[in-house]
């Protein structure tokens, strides 16, 4: 197949907005202006202890189990939220701020814990799929649904997340974010100042369900069965 030039190309669109009866434009036209400001408005007079509240209170009515922890804890409540969900395998992703947090090193003493390095190809997706328990950070959390914002990277691969039987997200007070369209203004200027884009972003809000089967809804169906919140007080 020929790749259409510039020469072919304006003709082709002149024939179609002449089909059209319109005018060929060479600037976008005006967008409308919205009709409320929701987007920008929604859940942002709010304390970020008031955000913390309410993101933990809606995420526990989605069976996600939340621990409020602090620097001096987190060690201990993460090591406990393991135990709780089979002890292991257990997999981590090799996010460098979980080894600065000291959960990495820890994981791996207390469970001897899998380190995921994109140096080991398709070994670190056979290990994701046994684990009972994976471990990654979160970039965020938001507050009007509940959920947490990943995002992938060589050395923080999607399967962490997505295929053990328990996922626990580790992320920090002072990132939690009123509702999605904060997400997209951080995106929209990191994009603007040349940072490297996440090769994939994901939001997460909770275990795995479906609600298809004669409208019962069944957790685990398509992923992880239980999810966890580590949120660490910003000291």
């Amino acid at each position: 197949m020929m790749l259409m030039n510039e020469q072919n190309r304006t003709s082709f669109l002149s024939e179609i907005a002449r089909q059209l009866g319109r005018e060929v434009r060479h600037v976008p036209a005006e967008g409308s202006n919205p009709v409320n400001q929701y987007p920008q408005t929604r859940l942002t007079d709010k304390t970020q202890d008031q955000l913390c509240q309410e993101f933990l209170e809606f995420a526990s009515t989605q069976k996600v189990t939340c621990v409020l922890s602090r620097p001096e804890s987190l060690i201990a409540d993460v090591i406990a939220l393991c135990e709780r969900y089979g002890s292991s395998p257990v997999v981590v992703s090799g996010d460098q701020r979980l080894k600065e947090l000291g959960i990495t090193p820890a994981l791996k003493e207390q469970f001897d814990a899998y380190e995921w390095d994109p140096s080991n190809g398709e070994d670190n997706i056979h290990m994701a799929e046994k684990a009972k328990v994976g471990l990654v950070y979160a970039e965020a959390g938001l507050t009007e649904s509940g959920g947490v914002v990943l995002f992938s990277a060589p050395e923080r691969g999607r399967s962490v997340s997505l295929l053990p039987e328990t996922s626990v997200f580790v992320l920090r007070k002072s990132t939690i974010l009123p509702r999605v369209a904060q997400m997209a203004q951080r995106l929209h200027q990191m994009a603007q100042a040349g940072e490297r884009m996440p090769s994939c972003i994901n939001l997460i809000g909770g275990p795995s369900s479906t609600a298809d089967i004669e409208l019962i809804k069944v957790f685990g169906v398509h992923g992880p069965v239980h999810a966890a919140y580590v949120v660490l007080e910003d000291c």
